[in-house]
């Protein structure tokens, strides 16, 4: 499960490199929505593509990005000022006796208050660093799809809600960040063939158990300890995988776009660093067959993941 990924996230590269227009509209809308409190979650990368907005549609999604900055702001600086005096009535009472809940209250407090510095920190800095592009479940990126014959950048969700399932579809199936190939055609039959993305990924994380990772017996490790690897090609080059999406819709609700890359056996390097499966990337000559699915056959598709791009993974304990 590929839980984690370092993305193109600014849309402006998609733009460049494929000629593709921008979804205006669906960028807009998003950032409404996030802008009254629906809790997307985009990365900085994401949003910092907008920093220097050169038409009225980017003027008025950089002043909705603005209006959350500010929230966000306002909520860090309420929770810094909460832990901070926790901080002070832990200490104080460490003064008088020295208790195992006053003492677990200070760490936990000194822990809250250095994480809100730090992003409130980030949501302030206007230099740019790699992990500004890094995705999780539940978070957006831009997702190359193909209209009427045109490349265009749409943001969506990673995790994929099909459509005409309910909402609690999220909750019952959290996986659905992943589309696994084996199952392309039986749970994800109403996405596969028909509803086809491109996510560009420098590098993808994921969570192995230590013991796998080492060769070692897990009794010399504890509790089943997971660590995150950092997998990234040899070449360097960009990853173009291979993705499902879908457009929820539901009266008196918001519209969802999401999506979910494709995974397979993994390579014999990921599996000897301790992980069972890996996302597909696809070659760049076979992209505009695999966004026009409609326009060929399921085993044509097939074809398509199965002649996978196939550079060799590093790996490294992610920082």
């Amino acid at each position: 499960m590929c839980y984690s990924a370092q993305v193109w996230a600014d849309y402006r590269r998609y733009v460049r490199m494929f000629g593709a227009h921008m979804d205006i509209a669906e960028f807009a809308r998003l950032y409404f929505l996030q802008a009254e409190g629906s809790g997307a979650k985009t990365p900085k990368a994401f949003d910092d593509a907008f920093r220097d907005p050169q038409t009225d549609d980017e003027r008025e999604i950089r002043q909705l990005i603005d209006t959350t900055c500010a929230q966000q702001k306002t909520k860090l600086e309420q929770e810094l000022f909460k832990q901070r005096t926790r901080l002070t009535e832990a200490e104080r009472k460490l003064e008088s006796k020295v208790t195992k809940a006053a003492t677990e209250s200070r760490r936990i407090a000194t822990d809250k208050i250095e994480a809100a510095l730090r992003r409130i920190e980030d949501v302030n800095r206007t230099d740019s660093k790699p992990r500004d592009s890094r995705i999780f479940p539940g978070w957006y990126a831009p997702v190359l799809v193909m209209e009427n014959g045109e490349y265009v950048v749409k943001p969506m969700r990673y995790q994929c809600r099909v459509a005409g399932t309910p909402a609690s579809f999220d909750m019952k199936y959290p996986g659905t960040y992943n589309a696994r190939k084996d199952s392309l055609d039986g749970f994800w039959k109403s996405c596969f063939g028909q509803t086809h993305g491109v996510m560009l990924v420098e590098v993808f994380y994921e969570n192995v158990k230590r013991a796998k990772m080492e060769g070692t017996l897990l009794e010399t490790h504890n509790k089943d300890e997971n660590v995150v690897l950092e997998f990234q090609p040899s070449n360097r080059q960009v990853m173009h995988v291979a993705c499902l999406w879908s457009r929820w819709t539901k009266p008196g609700e918001p519209d969802l776009l999401s999506f979910a890359a494709i995974t397979d056996d993994p390579p014999p390097e990921i599996e000897a660093a301790g992980h069972d499966r890996c996302i597909i990337p696809i070659k760049p000559e076979n992209i505009e067959a695999w966004l026009n699915p409609e326009a060929s056959s399921l085993d044509a598709m097939y074809a398509i993941l199965d002649d996978k791009d196939r550079p060799y993974y590093e790996h490294k304990l992610a920082a």
